[in-house]
């Protein structure tokens, strides 16, 4: 196997570890997320883009500051 193939499929494989898990349902999504950030949801809607389907989540943080997250479908 060449240098240059093993260097480009373990950046690969970095990547994809370090995308987000997909959840199966809107709840799943929600659960995660208030989990993982210890907020509150605000808001959480099922977006559909470009064939893709992500559940957007608003989320009062701890700190004051609200955020929002997709996570894919």
């Amino acid at each position: 196997m060449s240098s240059l193939f093993r260097v480009a499929l373990i950046a690969w494989l970095s990547l994809w570890a370090a995308w987000p898990a997909a959840a199966a349902t809107l709840k799943e999504a929600i659960e995660q997320v208030e989990r993982e950030t210890g907020g509150k949801v605000l808001a959480a809607d099922t977006i559909r883009t470009r064939g893709t389907v992500v559940y957007r989540i608003k989320v009062l943080m701890p700190d004051g500051r609200v955020r929002i997250f997709q996570i894919p479908a």
